[in-house]
């Protein structure tokens, strides 16, 4: 096995080719529509729905640091983030291709533990990887992911169908992939300055939250088995206030959110304290959580009301009313977008 070798072994020891070969000589189809994958000059994809397609492109010491990034997490992550845009067009993912560019520093082994971090995401969610590409890098690795979806026509969902009185919806819990960002940048810091080994103990949510989130594919599949269908919905990668923006200038409406309803888990709050932030902001303003902020109409709510996934944390109003945050003593706080430079 690879990872019993104790010298790394070299890209150059292989070659292009042999290291295509040699990612990729295990994979399976799993959906009718990949009609056909690697081994070709093109994949061939084949389908009667309306086809979803997002990209990303992530540079190594930008939006990943090797560090405290573990390359299996980093390929999970990788593959996760951009089928969680499929999801907030409340389609399904179905094929990915993959393109990396590699130094010299990188070794066959963690190129290894990245694939099967995207062979993990890929077999997790159902998604076909079809195709991609490899090549040279003068510094550190380079990934484009591009990940296609599909879906009826009818029930794509987009960012501008929000409607004056819907209810504003989000799932799972906000600010726990900022804080686990921030806590690892600290040990991170610590260790080069004074060589201390990092303590998370008791972290090990927030850690996990960052470094191998997942997506709401859960919440795609609920909201179909009970007939709702969002009147508008994003992914929440850049922070809950940031991505309420999107929805509200795209669909020319306001909104007003109730600060008590933000959901924020206690190790959170625990950490975000401790760092002297004050937990609602990293829910607002951190990024990379994945979870869905959608809108419903509010004949559907008794629909939704009693699934633990799903909080309710405010409204859509007239775009005159502007966006707002609501105290718990009914005061207004302008709702503002500061975002941060994540993954998505």
């Amino acid at each position: 096995m690879l990872k019993d070798k104790k010298e790394p072994t070299k890209i150059s020891d292989l070659g292009e080719f042999a290291l295509i070969e040699y990612l990729t000589k295990n994979i399976k189809l799993k959906n009718k529509s990949s009609k056909y994958g690697v081994g070709d000059d093109a994949a061939i994809i084949k389908t009667s729905k309306t086809q979803v397609v997002t990209t990303d492109i992530l540079t190594e010491g930008i939006h990943f640091d090797f560090t405290y990034t573990p390359a299996k997490h980093l390929g999970y992550k990788s593959a996760v983030v951009n089928f969680s845009d499929v999801y907030a067009m409340n389609a399904m993912p179905k094929q990915m291709l993959v393109s990396i560019a590699v130094s010299s520093k990188i070794s066959l082994e963690l190129i290894n533990d990245f694939y099967e971090g995207l062979y993990l995401a890929c077999n997790r969610y159902g998604v076909d990887l079809i195709g991609g590409d490899t090549s040279s890098s003068l510094t550190g690795m380079t990934i484009s992911i591009t990940v296609i979806g599909e879906a009826d026509a009818k029930d794509i969902v987009y960012r501008n169908g929000a409607k004056e009185t819907d209810v504003i919806c989000v799932t799972g819990d906000l600010g726990g992939a900022y804080m686990g960002l921030q806590l690892l940048e600290r040990e991170k810091q610590v260790f080069e300055e004074v060589g201390a080994q990092p303590d998370f103990s008791g972290k090990d949510y927030i850690l996990e939250r960052f470094l191998k989130p997942e997506a709401r594919q859960d919440i795609i599949e609920l909201l179909k088995e009970i007939g709702v269908k969002p009147t508008s919905m994003i992914d929440i990668s850049d922070g809950l206030a940031s991505e309420m923006h999107h929805i509200c200038k795209q669909s020319n409406v306001g909104c007003k959110i109730y600060i008590g309803k933000i959901p924020i888990d206690y190790v959170t709050a625990e950490v975000a304290n401790n760092f002297k932030l004050e937990p609602l902001i990293t829910a607002l303003n951190g990024g990379e959580d994945y979870e869905l902020l959608f809108t419903i109409s509010v004949k559907d709510f008794e629909k939704i009301k009693d699934y633990k996934q799903i909080k309710v944390i405010g409204h859509i109003m007239d775009k005159d009313q502007g966006l707002n945050l609501i105290t718990e003593d009914d005061n207004f706080i302008e709702l503002k977008a500061n975002g941060w430079n994540n993954m998505d």
